[in-house]
């Protein structure tokens, strides 16, 4: 990352010298060399120092760097170690690659990264044991004639030599900085680079400067925060925990936890996945399931994904954030990154490392949008795939998650279109077939075992099972044997809308259909093991009897029911609302306000055989009005009470009077207490 670059501001040039273009380079003895010298430090400068001075629109360009670049000033923490890290990755490579020139002779010292700051001393110096730099690396080797904020993050590099971008960062906090610098190439020289980040620098041969780079910086007053070791190691724990050499800080190591994504998955131990697991996401607990992935093609990804025991937002805690960081080249990119993974994802926590991806010149965002969502697919698709594999592995496991994590892959199928289906799939429901062996069933499962007229996948909406199996909607289904999924949370009936079809079948609601319109109601008998003789008429009302019931309670509601008129869809209750809209978005509707103006008029059908329907006919028709009076509250009654079976009744203290008035009557002949003696 260059560091000429930030100094890339132009300096007064005397008149006796060249006045070209090019950088102005003009000895300057050593003594003026700065406003700290050298001989704070083990090392020592010998001979004169080069002053240098970059041309205006350099040092502009440098001043969008040191100034603007960076959104928070602790990354230039991060900046110097992934600068130390690069450089002790190229050593490395060269000390295989050219072992002639750059292979290890005795005395050099193992490979490792180490800060140190003081607070008092207004001193933090990082060093590394890697490349190195030869003098020739300290130079500009373009003056950057024309140079735009817009052409920074393509040209920097050209701009500001070999520091690179990052370097320049340390300016943000520092008002002088020094680099002792020696290539670790065999026979070189040190040099001393320095400047106050203001529009030139100088350099000077220096002794006893070590194989490597060696930053020190004079801290800023008004940043000194940053040479205490509790706000360095906080930083280097966020950043740049996961860098593969050994980071020390005043002499303790730091990063003390391993980048495992980068392991091979039979490496690592269920005790260090738990460890890491803790670490990555603030946790106590150990994770109830985890995915270790990694591929070449088309993306080179390294991720480790953990599924949490719990979540917080079933508590009332708010909105989670996205509880995966994404790293690349094992430093941090973006923590709890938003966008790498779709927000009904955002319960799972862990770490994505992506080598791939285009950063912005500040490494804090990256640049291109379409490579962002080509990610975020690659691992969506991964991590769908991966709760298959769970689902099928240990389904009691997968139960698990489901009762926990079921409404955020809900919340997928409402609101991610391209992966509705697959989500649709690993979706899990309770059911009215009681002999299984597990509690819940998917779609697939529940495909299987339809019978072999049926056309649609029928589900209810109730608060519990014991209550859908209670439902007046279900009698008819039950009767005929139809397994009905029971929807318990308030956003299934958002996804069963959102869903609709499943392998070609429509999701049906019961409440709203009647099973005599699918073709297999035709086919099934009606009780197993039922006889012929054994079955009973039952008494019902007759057409004409049917038809002046309807027209008595369509009066006696009138302006609350629609249509009234007989069902054969009911086999133990007396009415049910039919074609009433959904119970969840009626409440939806209120909540939002947008369920103003009268109640909406439902449509009351009425079983024909019930006692209590064929008592309330008598009653209507009865000379005595106070009969027929009884008979209009228990219709009123009657249609509450289906109401309340819809789960539309908004406010049930409206029926405390009527029922005060009906149990009245059914003790109206008996005795009153006599008074004591």
């Amino acid at each position: 990352m260059s560091l000429q670059q930030r100094m890339s501001s132009s300096t007064t040039t005397p008149k006796d010298t060249t006045t070209d273009d090019d950088v102005v380079i003009e000895p300057v003895p050593e003594k003026a060399a700065g406003s700290t010298s050298a001989s704070q430090d083990a090392e020592n400068v010998v001979g004169e120092a080069e002053e240098m001075g970059f041309k205006t629109e350099t040092r502009q360009l440098l001043d969008i760097v040191a100034c603007s670049l960076y959104s928070d000033k602790e990354v230039f923490v991060r900046e110097l170690v992934s600068n130390a890290s690069d450089a002790l990755e190229k050593r490395r490579h060269l000390e295989v690659t050219n072992p002639e020139e750059y292979g290890r002779e005795e005395g050099d010292e193992a490979m490792n990264i180490s800060l140190t700051c003081n607070q008092s001393k207004s001193r933090f110096v990082v060093r590394d044991t890697g490349i190195g730099m030869t003098k020739e690396a300290f130079f500009v080797r373009d003056t950057g004639i024309g140079m735009t904020k817009e052409e920074l993050g393509a040209a920097a590099d050209k701009i500001i030599g070999q520091f690179g971008v990052g370097f320049y960062s340390a300016f943000m906090v520092s008002k002088y900085v020094k680099v002792y610098s020696r290539s670790a190439k065999k026979g070189s020289k040190g040099y001393l680079w320095e400047s106050d980040g203001t529009g030139t620098f100088k350099i000077s041969e220096c002794e006893g400067v070590e194989k490597g780079t060696k930053i020190v910086l004079d801290v800023k007053d008004t940043e000194l925060s940053f040479c205490t070791p509790q706000v360095c190691e906080r930083v280097l724990k966020k950043y740049s925990n996961f860098v593969s050499f050994d980071i020390t800080l005043n002499g303790g190591k730091v990063n003390t936890v391993e980048a495992l994504w980068m392991k091979e998955k039979n490496d690592v131990s269920n005790e260090e996945h738990i460890d890491f697991y803790k670490f990555i996401s603030g946790a106590y607990d150990s994770p109830l399931m985890r995915l270790h992935y990694s591929v070449d093609a088309p993306l080179t990804v390294r991720a480790l994904l953990y599924i949490p025991q719990s979540h917080t937002e079933k508590y009332g805690g708010g909105r989670m954030e996205s509880g995966v960081s994404l790293y690349c080249r094992r430093v941090l990119i973006q923590s709890k990154a938003k966008n790498l993974l779709p927000e009904w994802l955002r319960f799972i926590k862990g770490a994505i490392d992506c080598e791939n991806i285009p950063l912005n010149i500040s490494r804090e965002h990256t640049q291109d949008g379409g490579m962002m969502r080509r990610l975020s697919t690659v691992i969506t698709k991964r991590v769908i795939r991966w709760l298959e594999e769970e689902a099928k592995k240990d389904r009691q496991a997968f139960e698990r998650f489901i009762r926990e994590f079921g409404p955020f892959l809900k919340e997928g199928c409402c609101t991610d279109q391209v992966h509705k289906m697959d989500l649709a799939k690993l979706l899990r429901f309770e059911t009215t077939k009681t002999d299984l062996d597990y509690p819940l069933v998917s779609l697939d499962e529940y495909r299987d075992r339809m019978k072999p007229n049926q056309t649609h996948i029928y589900y209810l909406n109730a608060p519990t099972k014991e209550m859908a199996l209670m439902s007046p909607y279900y009698e008819q289904y039950k009767e005929h044997g139809l397994e009905v999924l029971i929807c318990t949370e308030p956003i299934d009936d958002f996804v069963m809308q959102h869903v609709d079809t499943y392998s070609k079948h429509k999701l049906q609601n019961i409440e709203m259909f009647d099973a005599q319109y699918d073709g297999n109601v035709q086919h099934t008998k009606k009780i197993e093991g039922e006889k012929k003789e054994d079955v009973v008429v039952k008494k019902q009302l007759t057409e004409v009897q049917v038809k002046a019931l309807s027209d008595f309670m369509s009066k006696r509601l009138v302006g609350r029911v629609g249509v009234v008129k007989a069902t054969e869809r009911l086999r133990d209750s007396p009415a049910v609302l039919a074609d009433h809209e959904s119970a969840q978005m009626r409440k939806i509707y209120r909540v939002t306000g947008q369920a103003s103006g009268p109640a909406p008029k439902y449509n009351l059908h009425f079983n024909p055989q019930h006692e209590l329907i064929r008592k309330m006919y008598t009653l209507s028709v009865s000379a005595a009005n106070e009969e027929v009076e009884t008979a209009g509250i228990l219709a009123e009654q009657l249609f509450d009470n289906a109401l309340i079976a819809a789960g539309l009744m908004e406010d049930p203290r409206s029926i405390v009077q009527r029922l005060n008035t009906i149990m009245n009557k059914m003790v109206k002949d008996v005795a009153e207490p006599t008074a004591d003696k």
